[in-house]
């Protein structure tokens, strides 16, 4: 079993370098130091994948034998389940999750998300009885029939990198298709020990494959380009999103694509414990990299000067809270990169350029060590056309908007470009009713999960087309086929 140090490519059954047995430096976001290292796939080894996947759908019973399929796939889970402790640690020094974070968004909430769907699996309807019909004069029995799309490109982004592996790869592998799943390269070990699990398991060769790569490009343009891949399923950004959509069109590739957000978080003036709620409203978990995270704050006008006091606290009293890597409480760890450091930190002088007022935070936080460590930040006295309030900043910037009345805050939360996530606090009928019309794929009343496991997921608009979890995720990797048979 892996430990922190290396992450071999999965190919056709079997784990090993690369081809030219090149390997990059697996970066901590802790420390900014080397914590592992990952082998390096090239053209050949991704090509072998996509090949060993297409024969293994084309050329096995795998798509076909769903209770055998669902059996195997029980094991695999239960492995992953037995290997918890390993898959924190690696969340924790690879992706910098804090450990109240690792141990539960970014594992507990994947694997209870994987049990959820083996229970979808059960719900599945591969043959539909539509009954007989008479039609050009003789009776015909129909059938509807659901069966894999076939041979499926999973590519996969750093945040919370087990909890979508496992929304990708567990949904496609029981809906009967055969998976490569590529790694965001911040992030390689998390794929590489799904594929060592699988190994453990005996997942047959050929149906799960992992390649790990320093080149973002390379081999998500191979899988995105090739016809015998069949469905790519993306998460990451929009600007990625589009161009995956460009370079599936000539084979008219499917796409599921779970794309960038700029949720709403509103509270309405009956909220109850208002200022509590506000407080509540902090972008710290993970450090604000979640797609879906609320990361626009709605406040009425009438009670704004109460929600900014209470912001103020809020800032003030997380300070010691955060950037601690060993207290099981602690949610709050570094950015994943000096990349993702920079770019968070540019929002700063933006958001300042555009006239809002900076609140609390903006700076790099050298003091909590050698990683890349961003303050939790909150601007005021915003407006929802300043670049603050649009752009996807994925790091622990809250944006905080005055609303007049219920109307113009669904005019606000819904002038985006975005449609992933959002959340609305007050009474319950008027909060509902309002998170009705506002058109985001997902939606929290008064703080109710919105978003499990057995829920599909997936944006409106810019964020995305198609839904992950649940069924429907599942559904989302079969094809539906109608079937006539002469009755008469």
């Amino acid at each position: 079993m892996s430990n922190l140090q290396d992450a071999m490519l999965y190919i056709n059954g079997e784990i090993r370098p690369s081809s030219d047995n090149a390997y990059y430096d697996n970066i901590g976001p802790w420390t900014g130091e080397v914590v592992g290292r990952a082998a390096d796939a090239t053209a050949a080894d991704v090509q072998q994948a996509i090949d060993s996947a297409r024969h293994a759908f084309d050329h096995t019973d795998w798509s076909s034998q769903h209770e055998q399929r669902h059996e195997l796939m029980k094991k695999y889970v239960k492995a992953l389940w037995d290997n918890r402790a390993l898959l924190v640690d690696i969340s924790r020094f690879e992706a910098g999750a804090a450990m109240g974070a690792a141990a539960r968004a970014h594992i507990d909430g994947a694997l209870n998300g994987a049990d959820d769907l083996l229970k979808c699996f059960e719900q599945v309807t591969w043959q539909e009885d539509r009954g007989v019909k008479n039609e050009n004069g003789f009776d015909t029995k129909r059938l509807v029939t659901h069966e894999a799309v076939g041979v499926v490109g999973a590519i996969t982004p750093w945040n919370v990198p087990l909890y979508v592996n496992i929304g990708k790869v567990v949904a496609a592998l029981l809906a009967g298709c055969t998976v490569i799943l590529k790694p965001a390269p911040d992030t390689p070990l998390m794929g590489s020990v799904m594929g060592e699990i699988a190994q453990q398991v005996g997942l047959p060769p050929g149906v799960f494959n992992v390649v790990t790569s320093s080149d973002p490009a390379m081999a998500g343009e191979m899988l995105t380009k090739d016809p015998a891949v069949d469905l790519i399923s993306f998460t990451g950004s929009t600007a990625v999103g589009k161009l995956i959509m460009q370079n599936g069109a000539p084979s008219l590739k499917r796409v599921f694509l779970e794309l960038g957000g700029k949720s709403a978080f509103v509270v309405l003036d009956d909220a109850p414990n208002f200022a509590q709620t506000v407080m509540g409203s902090m972008v710290v978990f993970h450090a604000g990299q979640g797609c879906a995270y609320p990361t626009r704050l709605l406040v009425p006008k009438s009670r704004y000067d109460e929600a900014v006091k209470a912001l103020e606290m809020a800032y003030a009293g997380f300070d010691s809270k955060w950037g601690l890597q060993d207290e099981p409480s602690c949610i709050m760890g570094p950015l994943i990169s000096k990349k993702q450091l920079d770019r968070v930190a540019s929002y700063t002088d933006i958001g300042k350029q555009d006239g809002a007022r900076l609140l609390a935070g903006g700076k790099v936080r050298s003091d909590k060590g050698n990683g890349f460590f961003f303050e939790p930040t909150c601007f005021v006295d915003c407006t929802n056309d300043m670049r603050i309030a649009q752009e996807e900043i994925f790091g622990p910037v809250l944006v905080v908007i005055p609303y007049e009345d219920d109307e113009d805050a669904i005019r606000v939360a819904n002038e985006s470009v975005y449609g992933l996530g959002g959340a609305i606090f007050g009474s319950t009928e008027r909060a509902l009713e309002m998170a009705k019309k506002i058109r985001t794929g997902s939606m929290s009343v008064n703080g109710g999960t919105s978003i499990t496991g057995d829920l599909p997921f997936g944006g409106y608009k810019q964020s995305g087309i198609g839904r992950e979890w649940g069924l429907e995720g599942i559904e989302e990797f079969l094809e539906t086929k109608a079937i006539g048979i002469r009755a008469s």
